[in-house]
């Protein structure tokens, strides 16, 4: 049975494990009829022209984990940014991990997305944002129709989350073949602020396919600060969806360092809907081997005085595969806006490939927007300059590769995130050296 059969037939199953009286019964019943329609993406679609699902759809996935696993922090705590405090929101094999985690209902809620879609005190919250705006094409809807658990995040008019959230997912291996589908809601309402780190983490060399979905709100005068980190093992893929939604001068990041993985496909996409808006878009790509990335953003500016900013850097060797297609669309009653984008990749190998497709759509015509791309090699004469100052050759393509992707990571306002990336980038240029520059 190929798995789009296995996941319709499986619907009914999951239907009977859930509350069908939930607020998200129609929802759910409406997103697996779509996805039955369209189905996985292919190469025919000209968003998917680079990338493609075949290879990592083959395998007999289970849907369902067929028991609880446990973890001892000791065992991951590494995969953790454990010197700095923060909430947690641990999943093992899709199931909460309560031991591993710490959440809270103190003024905000930080909590798990199971509760929130079967619990009446979560109601209005569920109903005014719940699959608002994320896409109805066939992986996004995938989700939609097996949504179950995931991070709750509720964060309050004029409030401050005391601390950092985290949100990781570890699959275990216990199963042969595992398919996660994650849901996140997280609203941020006006004035107020929230700092989340995610991580989705393989603990095995068994297949496991993660499709997550996460929808972010950002309120009139709200901060949203994202940190996507996916350095996964060989076995493991990823095809992560984000939509968020911001109103009247929001700021919202989201930074994506892609280290690790066997195929990582982001769909980013924000919505500006209000004046004011500023959205930052950064990412950090160093993979080698046969490991494919690809990066598909989307900005829409749909009122005037608004702001965006993309910048993505990528190193890729040996047969390694990166993507980016990066869409800004800006509406004709979007006067003033101005909207950046960059796309700048190094080659380390003859067989590595980019392919990059930036892309700008513009109906108004008082607004400043710029989009580049370029794709080269490591400077010869600037590394025989740093040569010839006595600095090894391993060391100094190192320090140039990490000059290269340097202004990335001076915007993320989290040190010891920074701290732990920059350790991250020593490990992937293969060199010990210290990179707190």
């Amino acid at each position: 049975m190929e798995l789009k059969e296995k996941l319709v037939s499986s619907f009914l199953a999951f239907e009977n494990t859930v509350d069908v009286d939930a607020p998200v019964h129609d929802i759910r019943t409406q997103a697996i009829k779509v996805f039955e329609e369209k189905g996985f993406p292919s190469k025919k679609e000209e968003a998917w022209k680079y990338t493609s699902l075949n290879t990592i759809l083959k395998h007999d996935y289970s849907v369902f984990p067929k028991e609880e696993n446990a973890l001892e922090f000791k065992d991951v705590k590494k995969y953790f940014l454990h010197d700095l405090d923060t909430y947690k929101i641990v999943f093992i094999d899709g199931r909460y991990s309560s031991h591993l985690s710490e959440t809270t209902h103190d003024k905000i809620d930080v909590c798990l997305m199971s509760s929130a879609l079967t619990k009446d005190k979560y109601k209005p919250v569920i109903e005014n944002y719940f699959n608002k705006i994320a896409h109805k094409d066939g992986l996004s809807s995938l989700n939609t129709a097996f949504s179950q658990e995931g991070a709750y995040i509720y964060i309050p008019k004029n409030k401050l989350a005391d601390k950092p959230i985290q949100i990781i997912h570890f699959s275990t291996g216990k199963e042969s073949s595992q398919l996660l589908q994650p849901r996140n809601l997280i609203v941020v309402e006006e004035n107020s602020h929230v700092q989340i780190i995610e991580r989705h983490q393989s603990l095995t060399e068994n297949p496991v396919l993660t499709n997550s979905v996460t929808e972010i709100f950002a309120d009139k005068r709200a901060v949203v600060d994202y940190y996507k980190i996916q350095n996964d093992n060989q076995n493991a893929s990823l095809i992560d969806n984000t939509y968020i939604d911001q109103q009247a001068q929001s700021l919202a990041s989201v930074h994506t360092f892609a280290f690790g993985g066997n195929l990582t496909r982001n769909n980013l996409n924000f919505f500006q809907k209000g004046q004011g808006i500023d959205s930052v878009l950064n990412g950090i790509t160093i993979i080698e081997g046969k490991q494919h990335v690809d990066h598909n953003t989307l900005v829409h500016h749909t009122e005037p005085n608004c702001e965006s900013h993309q910048d993505y850097k990528g190193i890729f060797d040996e047969k390694a595969t990166g993507v980016f297609n990066g869409k800004i669309i800006v509406n004709k009653e979007a006067q003033k806006t101005n909207a950046f984008q960059s796309n700048n990749n190094i080659l380390l190998s003859d067989k590595a490939t980019i392919n990059s497709k930036p892309q700008l759509e513009i109906f108004a015509d008082d607004v400043k927007c710029s989009h580049g791309c370029t794709i080269g090699q490591l400077d010869e004469n600037a590394l025989f300059y740093m040569r010839s100052r006595g600095i090894g050759e391993k060391e100094a393509k190192a320090l140039m590769m990490y000059a290269f992707a340097n202004n990335v990571l001076e915007s993320v306002k989290i040190p010891q995130l920074k701290s732990r990336i920059n350790k991250l980038i020593a490990n992937k240029l293969n060199v010990d050296i210290g990179f707190d520059l």
